[in-house]
């Protein structure tokens, strides 16, 4: 436990660096465009790379030392937020670049987070893989708690390319951390292959997860869950500073935040419920409940209340399933199921980048202007204005998801997947 806990530590201050570096650049982006397309689209860049290289980054990281993958993979991040502070300096950025660097970023996470969410299996034992899982989701909420209001402090004073380069020296700890520690061997396929090589073990991947009804259906309730709160993540932003400024939006965000902290806490202490299906259940009804809620009005109190109850439950929802999957999958294949899952869970999110903005300011936004086709209906119980046609899709949202987990508890293969599978061999 000892040593995953040096590299997670590694990794939550790496992720506070990166949390810097996308908040502050998201909200110059916004303000400077005033577009919620173009805002969203850092998002995607941030996403879509990432899962189209997931099917071969499994495969790497089953062959290969996935200490190295790690080292790597966040070197290739911390290169590329340096070419943004070098054309900040020298007065040349421009929103390709951003993009461009999100992108190279992106295809670095993709090859990193098999690697980070495969670790525990090789270095705790089984009894801790919920705490383990646990601190993974309390490094992420660390870094949602404190990066928004510490960005725009740093801001101020140092400016976005000094922003940058405390997310640089955060990589760099990262990688000293890595490099102090080993990984114990485990026995699979190893070193180098031909690419269709590569291609049939990612396709073994999808292929183990496929012939068990349980993993499958359970991978369909993330991609259509996933899809409503990546609508609702990349929204949350335009919809606050369509009533406050962004001050208020990092208070938010930061108190919010919180939320996840405490989650993360009580899953690295607690280890979740004994039938961790139902961790995934009854946390993931509260997450739509909390959507349904920011959504009702034009108030930083009440949207900061709702994004502690949905950050408290995204820690508990993914470390019990991540849970579930070191303990049903088997060692020698865990980077390629790891990473496949990944792909399809997450390809959801790009999807909902890709229409958010569209939704919101053609779609959504207009029935509820003054004017608008709802003003006089559903306008007079969650106001009218900029930012409320958001607010009426974060409670279609809210009520989507629930309605989809109940529908899926009915189903016995996902409800009973830890009875049916049985347990993988943990080295």
């Amino acid at each position: 436990m000892a040593t995953f806990t040096l590299i997670w530590l590694g990794q939550v201050v790496s992720m506070i660096g990166s949390s810097l570096t996308s908040f502050a650049l998201g909200v110059w982006l916004y303000q400077t465009t005033g577009s919620t397309t173009n805002f969203s689209l850092i998002y995607l860049f941030a996403e879509l790379p990432a899962i189209l290289v997931a099917p071969i980054a499994g495969v790497v990281n089953d062959r290969w030392d996935r200490r190295w993958v790690l080292i790597l993979s966040d070197t290739g991040s911390g290169l590329s937020t340096v070419g943004i502070a070098l054309m900040l300096w020298s007065g040349q950025l421009e929103i390709w670049h951003i993009y461009l660097a999100t992108l190279i970023s992106s295809i670095c996470k993709g090859f990193q987070q098999p690697a980070y969410y495969a670790t525990p299996a090789l270095l705790v034992a089984k009894k801790h893989f919920g705490r383990a899982n646990g601190m993974i989701q309390l490094g992420r909420a660390v870094g949602q708690l404190f990066s928004p209001i510490l960005a725009g402090t740093l801001v101020k004073s140092i400016q976005v390319q000094g922003v940058i380069l405390v997310d640089f020296a955060t990589f760099v700890f990262a990688v000293l951390t890595l490099l102090v520690v080993r990984f114990p061997r485990y026995h699979g396929s190893k070193g180098k292959a031909k690419l269709e090589v590569y291609w049939q073990e990612a396709i073994y991947g999808w292929n183990y997860i496929v012939r068990r009804p349980g993993l499958i259906m359970l991978l369909m309730f993330f991609f259509v869950t996933n899809f409503a709160i990546g609508l609702a993540q990349v929204l949350i932003t335009p919809m606050v500073l369509s009533f406050t400024n962004p001050l208020v939006l990092g208070r938010v965000l930061s108190i919010g935040g919180s939320g996840w902290l405490l989650g993360g806490i009580l899953m690295s202490t607690w280890g979740g419920p004994r039938r961790r299906i139902y961790g995934v259940f009854g946390f993931e009804i509260l997450l739509g409940l909390s959507i349904l809620i920011a959504g009702l009005q034009p108030s930083a109190m009440l949207i900061t209340g709702a994004a502690f109850v949905f950050f408290f439950s995204v820690p508990i929802v993914i470390s019990s399933a991540n849970a579930i999957r070191l303990a049903k999958v088997a060692e020698d294949v865990r980077g390629r199921v790891f990473a496949i899952w990944g792909a399809i869970a997450w390809l959801s999110f790009p999807l909902a980048y890709l229409v958010a903005g569209p939704l919101s300011d053609n779609v959504f936004n207009p029935l509820l202007v003054t004017d608008g086709l709802l003003a006089n209906s559903i306008g007079q119980l969650i106001g009218v204005g900029t930012g409320r046609g958001i607010g009426l899709l974060f409670v279609i949202l809210g009520l989507f998801i629930m309605s989809v987990t109940i529908i899926a508890y009915q189903y016995p293969r996902i409800r009973l997947v830890e009875d049916e599978l049985p347990d993988a061999k943990c080295f």
